[in-house]
């Protein structure tokens, strides 16, 4: 058991402790094997790696069946999330940087130009993949998910098996493995002579005539804004944070704010479907084009309701119970007529 799990699981305990003393017959403290179910995380050194195996061959029959629709056959999909693979080079993996990531007017960030630790693309897919049911797949299929992805990269040749053994050897070939630093003082430790554990900002404290600024604006650099629409469309609903707006031009968060959009706002519709465009399902533009001038407002609104897959791909539209029959007729409605957003 590592020292990190050893410190969680005894401040888990003593504060389920303490909070039965506060508020006693309310819940109980965690148990160890409750505790160790979560404890699931692959550090970058490959603490917490499980034994396991995967080629080539068995990642891609994987990754068709629950990857590509969203990543694309060859991981260069751009319409649901970035690419996963592209912008590297033979003389990356040498060096270890990422020449393209120096080019402003290189149009797109992918995966393997960024990750600098295969380790943590093992616990990411993990933990977070496939995005519609995450945690389903095995140890082995992540392993091979992963082989996959290299070979798509050019990192490992198609006849390789990933394994507990063989990832050390691969990190050795991350094109940006030298891309990180931990010499500042997120790392505690780390750093050098008088850096060391020196803050990683600074700035005095001003807490007088403070100002707010009216209007947020987006920070992306323009090879990365828009690229897969409006993010201010496509916040979550969870939270209070709202997205910037990245499309060209001004947009009024409030104008869009009202009827059916605050509908599809608040029951999460636009966490997958953009108002213009596909982000994991179509757009809404694109389904009224679809169904124009054809009778099926009941049909898509059982689709809403009971839940559908197949009509637009491998992604499926989970039911959603909790809208009342009005409000889903009003979505229907509002969808096929285009979706107007003021």
């Amino acid at each position: 058991m590592s020292k990190f799990f050893s410190a969680l699981l005894a401040l888990l305990i003593a504060g389920g402790a303490y909070a039965q003393e506060r508020f006693p017959g309310i819940g109980r403290p965690a148990t160890r094997a409750e505790v160790q179910a979560w404890d699931i995380d692959v550090r970058p050194d490959f603490q917490g790696l499980p034994r396991g195996k995967g080629t080539v061959a068995q990642g891609e029959e994987i990754w068709e069946a629950k990857c590509a629709s969203c990543h694309g056959t060859f991981g260069e999909a751009n319409h649901t999330f970035s690419p996963i693979v592209g912008g590297t080079t033979a003389r990356d993996m040498e060096t270890g940087r990422v020449a393209n990531l120096r080019r402003q007017d290189y149009p797109q960030r992918t995966t393997f130009m960024k990750a600098p630790s295969v380790a943590t693309l093992y616990d990411y897919i993990r933990r977070a993949m496939p995005w519609t049911n995450p945690k389903s797949l095995s140890d082995d299929e992540v392993y091979a998910v992963l082989a996959y992805m290299l070979n798509l990269a050019d990192i490992v040749p198609a006849e390789f098996e990933l394994n507990e053994r063989t990832i050390r050897d691969v990190q050795n070939r991350m094109p940006n493995r030298n891309g990180m630093t931990t010499d500042h003082a997120m790392w505690p430790g780390r750093g050098f002579g008088t850096e060391r554990n020196k803050p990683d900002t600074r700035g005095p404290a001003c807490m007088t005539d403070c100002r707010l600024e009216a209007r947020i604006a987006s920070s992306l650099p323009d090879h990365a804004r828009n690229a897969h629409g409006n993010l201010l469309l496509q916040n979550r609903v969870i939270g209070p944070v709202r997205g910037v707006p990245t499309a060209p031009g001004d947009f009024d968060f409030d104008d869009a704010e009202t009827g059916p959009m605050l509908l599809a706002r608040e029951s999460g519709c636009l966490a997958c479907h953009g108002v213009a465009q596909k982000i994991v399902g179509p757009g809404f533009a694109e389904v009224a084009l679809r169904y124009r001038n054809q009778d099926v407002a009941e049909a898509l609104a059982g689709r809403v309701r009971q839940g559908a897959q197949g009509v637009w791909g491998n992604v499926p539209m989970p039911p959603q119970p909790d809208l009342k029959d009005d409000e889903i007729r009003a979505l229907v409605g509002w969808i096929l007529a285009g979706a107007p957003e003021k």
